[in-house]
């Protein structure tokens, strides 16, 4: 292993340990959720002078009173938040610790690794349907609510990584996934794009995805393969392969594997999406809308 071991100073670690701890027992308390994140927004982006003035009555410029007001969860909406068939009372608390997650990584305290990666761990314990030990988190991952992905042990999530649990998304331990990746676990209609459809997509322990890399919804990356820098996979990567290209195929077994890997004909991945689909229901009285207003009937409706 090329890594070393780094620590921080005495007096420096005591005080990462202490707030982060503070932290998580009040999100562990019957605490409200959006008063811990505004809270603990306020005090990492320096802005407790001016909060507690503005609440004693003073006046503040119109930007100021929305950046303050912005601290707050509840006043905030995110992309996630308009989707239709949602669990409204998981994403509550899920909007609430996401928000505290990407506030946190606009703060210069989020490339202070060791106390970023310990921080966003205790966050992966209360956001993450399942959260494993020893994670390590880097900044600008993005996710769609958090509360469908399900996180192993010692697993590595670098910079910019997006993970869609629209449906849901597992990825097992000791997985590495590599900076702008993209993990989808949804699709849309290729003819009504608001059409929607949910699927299971995993990564499998020890699989590895690599750089800019996109999994479509409801793949499954195997167990110890890999996945090539700017792939586009389709269909389900075996066991011990590595693939490459866009769509992405098998180029080759990893040595030592060749006797107990699948093989492919041509190195084409098989498609089992329809098996992983997580049908849903929309609620009787949802009040629908369509946000491009387009006509999607085909000129020739008997083709």
């Amino acid at each position: 292993m090329t890594k070393r071991h780094v620590s921080l100073p005495d007096g420096a670690e005591a005080g990462v340990r202490g707030f982060i701890d503070e932290v998580d027992e009040r999100l562990s308390s019957d605490e409200d959720t959006c008063e811990v994140v505004r809270d603990v927004l306020i005090d990492l982006h320096g802005d407790r002078e001016a909060w507690e003035a503005w609440q004693d009555g003073e006046s503040v410029s119109r930007a100021e009173r929305v950046r303050l007001q912005g601290y707050d969860p509840c006043n905030a909406t995110l992309e996630s938040e308009y989707y239709a068939e949602k669990d409204e009372d998981r994403f509550q608390r899920s909007k609430h610790l996401q928000w505290l997650w990407r506030q946190f990584d606009a703060t210069p305290m989020a490339d202070n690794v060791e106390f970023a990666l310990r921080f966003r761990q205790m966050l992966g314990d209360h956001l993450f349907a399942e959260c494993g030990e020893n994670c390590r988190f880097f900044k600008g991952i993005s996710v769609t609510y958090g509360h469908n992905i399900e996180v192993g042990d010692n697993v590595v999530i670098h910079d910019d990584v997006h993970l869609d649990d629209r449906g849901k998304l597992t990825i097992g331990d000791r997985a590495s996934v590599s900076d702008g990746v993209h993990l989808y676990s949804h699709d849309h209609d290729i003819v009504d794009q608001t059409e929607v459809r949910n699927f299971h997509t995993i990564v499998a322990e020890d699989a590895r995805v690599t750089y800019d890399a996109m999994v479509r919804a409801g793949c499954r990356i195997g167990e110890n393969s890999v996945v090539g820098a700017r792939s586009v996979v389709q269909g389900d990567v075996p066991d011990h392969h590595v693939v490459v290209g866009s769509p992405a195929r098998s180029v080759r077994v990893k040595p030592g594997w060749e006797e107990t890997a699948e093989e492919l004909e041509d190195g084409r991945l098989p498609d089992n999406q329809d098996e992983r689909e997580i049908e849903y229901e929309l609620p009787e009285d949802l009040e629908q809308f369509d946000e491009f207003g387009r006509d999607l009937r085909p000129p020739n409706p008997s083709r």
